[in-house]
């Protein structure tokens, strides 16, 4: 088995140490960081790291075995001397772009993107375009794609027992760029990534940190969506996530997040309760590394891929653009939109602001 040569740009929270956080909670099945992922991969050998902080790059070097040498504060010069085969980005959303295309100009084959993707649909558009034209793959941190739980629920879907799917019903908490991105990135997963034909929204919460065309903060909201493969799909801003896949003979979802998995059979006006399939735990994050390793092993496309992490900015987009515009339904595709997130103190880090200090230790 190939084993591929790996490195992180940006050793904070999700690049090295948000394990720490969630270490012994439950539904978390870890590694849950990117460099504790590739260190635990079986495919992959972490060669290297960059970020700004050389004191995170420390801390970072000593938990994963990456020597001073092979820090980086420039990662374009960590390409060019390292020349890692897989490169993951887990810097905050506004600085994804810049890097996510800088890598794929360097030749780098595969990108791992936290989420969300991007700040705006323009950033989203020319990260697609910049890994077409060099022919990179990039697979988004969105970690339920790669939860065997949503793997299992895919595969009940899939089978058909429970017949077509007619509608999904998704919540989440937070803003869309970071936080609703996983659900829409979920829902598409689950009904086999089509395409949204048109997009509805109501984001109230979006208009106190909108000014013109851009949002000083993480925006809510609310939206419908019309897929191209007839189901339509419910994304509602809530305080919680619960999912929920309503299927003509029964139904699948979740209740608090990825806590706890439920299925119901039989005829729509009586269905039961019957035992959701076990599944054996496994680390989303090694599952999406793996996947970006088996694509690189057979030149198939991967789980996620770059199409469908943009097509869920899309959406999240048009969902906003359909608030502004008095809940006009926005037919799709959604060529391009002035709306994007730009979070004043989201420049370097300074010690004290909203940002949570990495933990290093347990």
């Amino acid at each position: 088995m190939k084993t591929y040569k790996a490195a992180v740009v940006g050793c904070g929270r999700m690049g090295g140490f948000i394990d720490n956080e969630v270490i012994g909670a439950p539904g978390f099945y870890p590694p849950y960081s990117h460099g504790g992922g590739f260190y635990e991969s079986e495919r992959t050998d972490l060669v290297a790291c960059s970020d700004f902080r050389e004191d995170l790059m420390d801390a970072f070097g000593e938990k994963y075995g990456v020597p001073s040498a092979r820090q980086y504060t420039d990662f374009r010069e960590m390409v060019a001397r390292q020349n890692p085969d897989i490169v993951s980005v887990a810097t905050h959303v506004e600085r994804h772009a810049e890097v996510v295309i800088g890598l794929a100009e360097a030749g780098v084959k595969a990108i791992y993107c936290e989420k969300g993707l991007a700040a705006s649909l323009g950033e989203a558009n020319a990260m697609a375009e910049a890994c077409n034209r060099s022919g990179a793959i990039l697979n988004m941190g969105a970690q339920r794609r790669y939860h065997p739980g949503f793997r299992k629920m895919k595969e009940i879907i899939d089978s058909g027992e429970l017949g077509p799917v007619q509608n999904l019903v998704m919540t989440y908490s937070a803003g869309l760029f970071d936080h609703g991105c996983h659900v829409v990135d979920l829902l598409t997963y689950l009904i086999g990534d089509p395409h949204a034909v048109w997009v509805q929204g109501h984001a109230p919460a979006s208009d106190a940190v909108r000014e013109g065309d851009v949002y000083s903060d993480d925006p809510g909201g609310d939206g419908v969506m019309l897929f191209d493969n007839g189901v339509t799909a419910y994304l509602l801003h809530t305080s919680r996530y619960e999912y929920q896949v309503n299927c003509e003979r029964g139904a699948v979802g979740t209740f608090n997040d990825t806590l706890g998995f439920f299925m119901r059979k039989g005829d729509p006006r009586s269905f039961e309760e019957v035992p959701f399939p076990e599944f054996a735990p496994s680390s989303p994050t090694v599952n999406l590394i793996d996947d970006l390793a088996r694509a690189l092993d057979t030149g198939e496309p991967p789980s996620g891929g770059m199409e469908s992490a943009r097509h869920g900015v899309e959406i999240m987009v048009a969902i906003l653009e359909s608030h502004i515009q008095a809940g006009k339904r926005i037919e799709m595709p959604l060529r391009e939109s002035p709306l994007h997130m730009r979070r004043a103190d989201r420049g370097p880090w300074r010690k004290g602001e909203r940002w949570r200090e990495p933990k290093l230790a347990v």
